[in-house]
């Protein structure tokens, strides 16, 4: 598993599409703070909680300039789905092979009702893209809870 990443690190790569088939890389979102939350698979009680979540955050991010991105192994069809199904309204970006997610440190062995399984971590980072589309890592934040994680990263972004 690649190491956790810590704030000032670069943001490793980004090139996905999302639930709409647009592709998604840091140049794409140049000048804008990005949240990227990674959870393990669409439509399921805890990341339907979550995206709901941000969902409903969504006017408060916008207003303080953040933009939304969120990020699981379902393809694009499974996350389209998702999207209708709960009104989101934020790209949902597709990783099936896991790639980017494991550069994030974001896939690898976790605890998981006390046993130790692979799978996708719980994980929210905040990126600083610049206006040439250089991504630097602001906050990293692993095995977060999908229940009341929105309400406390608005509090650690100070919004």
């Amino acid at each position: 598993m690649t190491e956790r990443l810590l704030p000032g690190d670069p943001a490793p790569a980004l090139d996905l599409v999302d639930d709409q088939g647009v592709t998604h890389t840091w140049a794409k979102h140049a000048g804008e703070r990005v949240v990227l939350y990674v959870y393990p698979a669409a439509m399921t009680p805890g990341c339907t909680k979550q995206a709901c979540d941000f969902r409903d955050s969504l006017d408060a991010l916008d207003a303080a300039g953040v933009t939304v991105l969120g990020l699981s192994p379902d393809k694009p069809e499974k996350l389209a789905t998702f999207r209708e199904r709960d009104a989101l309204t934020f790209p949902l970006l597709s990783d099936p092979d896991k790639t980017v997610l494991s550069t994030y440190a974001a896939f690898g062995e976790k605890e998981l009702y006390g046993k130790t399984v692979t799978g996708v971590i719980r994980s929210t980072f905040v990126v600083d893209v610049d206006a040439t589309g250089t991504a630097v890592i602001e906050h990293a934040f692993y095995n977060v809870k999908a229940t009341g994680h929105v309400a406390k990263l608005r509090r650690d972004l100070g919004l």
